[in-house]
């Protein structure tokens, strides 16, 4: 008997289920003669008061236990609403202006550290027929590039062991630039010494500070303090120079670079120990293959901004693969939004959601579009 009942209970659910459906059909198709209205009047698509008071109704012709599910539904609907109507708006929207990217002879490349770094190994990944130009920071190689100093730029971005480099981040905040491509690079850290260092008098190991997080197990197990420097190859150029007995944490041809002695290999916490670099120009220069897009945003203080901001890509049919949040200095806990998700920015669909994602938010910027290689 329950079997039956609850057969016929989902039968009419199949039943209201087919209503909703052909309701909301018949609202989209509403909603798009609204926005041939507005496009004809030179009206905006949002308009909050009108939807301040869709939401206000509905909540009020509802039981109570009912007020915020309504509110979810309707709001997500308005939602759909706008990026349909946005993408009547922005139907004709150009193409966004790039250049093809070639990496090909010898181009102008800023390097964080010097031989033998991981960044050194990116770079020779990117552009194999360039000799790279050291710099002593990644703030530097930023500034390199925005100045037109160099053409491109190697820096560090994630770990998949120590997670983001925050460094980067904070300067992709504060440079003009564009990821052109990306590549992963396979990270064997090794613990060096300068020859003549008796490895029972060291106590202090220096190396970036993601390095040092990818090592800490290792460290902690030595007793031995970590201190952080600008970047790994330096680090090892420290230990050398210094009349202490520090070791160092860099890649093994930076080891030998320096002279130093390898006490030991693979010191990472995993054994599997990569991390992705991005290849930065100060325009965006754009492969014919590019099929990842990167952007940095903001959303407003108010509930649930970021899921009806997720749902803007549903809509659009676009696959996200990573979001990462950073806070803003010097605001009341503001936080700006790194997205990557799949496309191309030659793509009508992409073009109209990055167009109304730069009219409907504070904060918007496209970052690149790019491959990896």
């Amino acid at each position: 008997m329950d079997h039956l009942d609850l057969d016929e209970l989902r039968s009419q659910i199949n039943e209201i289920d087919e209503q909703i459906l052909s309701l909301f059909t018949k609202r989209m198709q509403t909603c798009y003669k609204v926005a041939e209205y507005k496009i004809a009047n030179d009206l905006p698509v949002f308009q909050m008061d009108r939807e301040h008071q869709i939401i206000e109704r509905v909540r009020s012709e509802v039981p109570a236990d009912m007020a915020d599910p309504a509110e979810v539904l309707f709001t997500n609907m308005m939602d759909i609403s706008k990026c349909k109507q946005f993408q009547k708006f922005f139907a004709d929207a150009e193409p966004f202006e790039s250049s093809p990217l070639d990496l090909t002879g010898s181009r102008r490349v800023a390097v964080p550290g010097t031989v033998g770094s991981y960044s050194h190994v990116a770079a020779n990944k990117f552009l194999p027929e360039s000799e790279p130009e050291f710099y002593d920071s990644f703030g530097e190689v930023f500034a390199a590039v925005e100045s037109g100093k160099a053409e491109f730029g190697v820096v560090p971005i994630v770990n998949s062991t120590a997670g983001t480099v925050s460094q980067t981040y904070e300067l992709m905040r504060r440079h003009d630039f564009k990821i052109c491509a990306c590549t992963k690079v396979s990270v064997d850290h090794c613990l060096a010494i300068k020859p003549d260092t008796d490895l029972a008098d060291v106590k202090r190991v220096y190396s970036h500070e993601q390095a040092l997080m990818q090592c800490s197990k290792y460290l902690a197990q030595h007793g031995w303090s970590a201190h952080p420097y600008e970047n790994t190859a330096l680090a090892a150029d420290f230990v050398k120079e210094s009349a202490e007995p520090y070791a160092a944490i860099c890649s093994e041809q930076c080891a030998n670079h320096f002279g130093l002695k390898i006490i030991d290999h693979g010191i990472a916490n995993a054994e599997c120990n990569f991390t992705k670099f991005i290849l930065i120009s100060k325009k965006q220069l754009l492969a014919p293959d590019a099929d990842i897009i990167s952007v940095s945003l903001t959303v407003p203080h108010q509930t649930s901004a970021l899921y009806r901001l997720l749902t803007k890509f549903s809509v659009s049919g676009l696959n996200l693969t990573m979001i990462e949040s950073r806070p803003i200095a010097n605001t009341d806990f503001d936080v700006l939004f790194y997205l990557d998700f799949q496309g191309s920015v030659n793509s009508p669909d992409v073009v109209k959601l990055i167009r109304e994602l730069e009219t409907e938010l504070g904060y918007f910027k496209l970052l690149g579009n790019y491959k990896e290689i």
